[in-house]
């Protein structure tokens, strides 16, 4: 519902956002480009009120993930659960929050590829130690020895040992 004298203007009824600034819900988008390697388009607006300018960015909606846990339960897919889990296993070690970042963007772009919206906390959990192995080993370990719900040295040694099996 675009206004047919100008392309760029919104219409009161059309979806758009009010200005952060007048709350005004008219303006015209002045520049449009992709964001976040093509996931994102990244909107600069003008407010036709106060001509303010501020960003928006549209994304796809993507359809709800559910992880079923251990215990049967389920809960929403949540990308900063996985991130935290993720930073906790690399806490003091030389891996950036911009690798993590990434990771969890793959691991999400991969689960939500797959057919299934209901994904068992175990795929999502394998993931992310095929994902740190690359990163970073002892990382890797620390995810795996809670992950794994390591109970004793030998089964903290047997991953260990199957680790240097794959070098």
């Amino acid at each position: 519902m675009r206004n047919k004298s100008d392309p760029h203007l919104t219409k009161k009824d059309d979806a758009t956002v009010k200005c952060p600034y007048c709350a005004q819900l008219e303006s015209k988008v002045v520049d449009s480009r992709p964001a976040e390697e093509g996931n994102s388009i990244r909107r600069r607006r003008e407010c036709l009120v106060c001509h303010k300018r501020f960003t928006t960015y549209e994304i796809v909606e993507g359809l709800p993930l559910m992880v079923v846990k251990r215990d049967g339960s389920r809960q929403a897919f949540n990308r900063n659960k996985l991130l935290g889990s993720m930073l906790k296993a690399c806490e003091k070690r030389s891996v950036s929050t911009s690798t993590l970042e990434r990771l969890a963007d793959e691991i999400e772009q991969s689960l939500q590829n797959e057919l299934e919206r209901e994904i068992l906390s175990t795929e999502i959990g394998e993931l992310v130690m095929e994902k740190l192995k690359d990163v970073d080993e002892v990382s890797y370990v620390r995810f795996a020895s809670v992950y794994r719900q390591f109970r004793d040295i030998n089964t903290f040694m047997a991953e260990l040992n199957k680790l240097l099996a794959e070098k």
